[in-house]
Order: structure tokens, then C-alpha cells, then sequence
């Protein structure tokens, strides 16, 4: 089963940690010989996904959306990025260089294609910005991929 991963960034502790709990019990739901991650891997939801998964015996796909996609993620993630990409079992790139929405929003396309199946931890409200959470979802069911949503109730971001 290959299952992607969308989530808000810059979550508080506490929702953080409601996350985490809710992303551990759904890899715990999948057969973890069979289970592959399919991640961005960026701060938050995306890492916390990847980690859950390998820690669980799973496997670990990354799509990198640019060549500068890592410079745009925060200096105290980069470690993690870094352990991240090391233990994937493979890595797919759009080719684009430029960190930007567009770029996020073609790896997040490149993502949903990989996966039979999308987690999104999403608040149900729409994006941001372009290629946010609520784009890839929209893009996912569009697609006819299912997804799966994960929000504490009562949170807000």
C-alpha cells in the first residue's frame, strides 16, 4: 500500500502532539511489510508521517517539488530533511529548481500519482496559498485517489 502524505506546517505543540498520536494509530492500521510512504518530507505533518512509518517497518518514497526545495524549509528541520532522504528507498524530482508554489503544488501532483491512497492533515478550509493542503486534496479527489483526513477536532491552526 502506498500512501502519500499533505498536511499544515507550523502547527502549535499541542496540535503537534495530537497529530503525531493520530498519524502513529493510522500507519499502525496498514500492514507495515507493505507500506510505503509517499513524502515531501517538509517540517511537519510530512516528517512526522515518514518517521511513523519507518519506525513501524515501513518504507519511504521522497519527491523533492525543486533543487531549492530544501534551502526553503526551516534551518532546524534540515537535519531531519537530511536522515529523511538518507533512508529513502527511492527519490523522484519534478526537475524543477525554484522553491515555489508551483513547484510545491507539481511535487504534491507527482506525489498523489505515486499513492493509492493520500493522508491530508487538513482543517477543512482552503488553502493559503497556492499548493496548499486544500489544493492537493482537491487535486487527489479529482484524480479519483482517496484521501483520508486528519484533524483533531477543535484545533485550529
Amino acid at each position: 500500500m502506498r500512501v502519500g502524505i499533505t498536511g499544515h506546517r507550523g502547527l502549535s505543540a499541542e496540535v503537534e502532539e495530537q497529530v503525531r498520536a493520530m498519524l502513529d494509530e493510522a500507519v499502525r492500521g496498514y500492514d507495515a511489510s507493505d507500506l510505503v510512504a509517499v513524502s515531501c518530507i517538509a517540517d511537519g505533518p510530512d516528517s512526522w508521517f515518514a518517521e511513523a512509518v519507518l519506525m513501524h517497518g515501513g518504507r519511504l518514497e521522497v519527491v523533492i517539488p525543486a533543487s531549492e526545495y530544501r534551502d526553503g524549509l526551516p534551518e532546524w528541520h534540515h537535519d531531519t530533511y537530511d536522515k529523511l532522504i538518507r533512508q529513502a528507498a527511492d527519490v523522484h524530482e519534478t526537475g524543477m529548481t525554484e522553491s515555489t508554489s508551483e513547484a510545491h503544488q507539481t511535487g504534491s501532483e507527482v506525489l498523489v500519482g505515486l499513492v493509492d491512497e493520500l493522508l491530508a492533515v487538513w482543517d477543512g478550509k482552503p488553502a493559503r496559498g497556492y499548493g496548499g493542503t486544500a489544493d492537493v486534496v482537491n487535486y487527489a479527489e479529482r484524480n479519483g485517489i482517496p484521501v483520508r483526513v486528519l484533524w483533531p477536532e477543535g484545533a485550529s491552526r
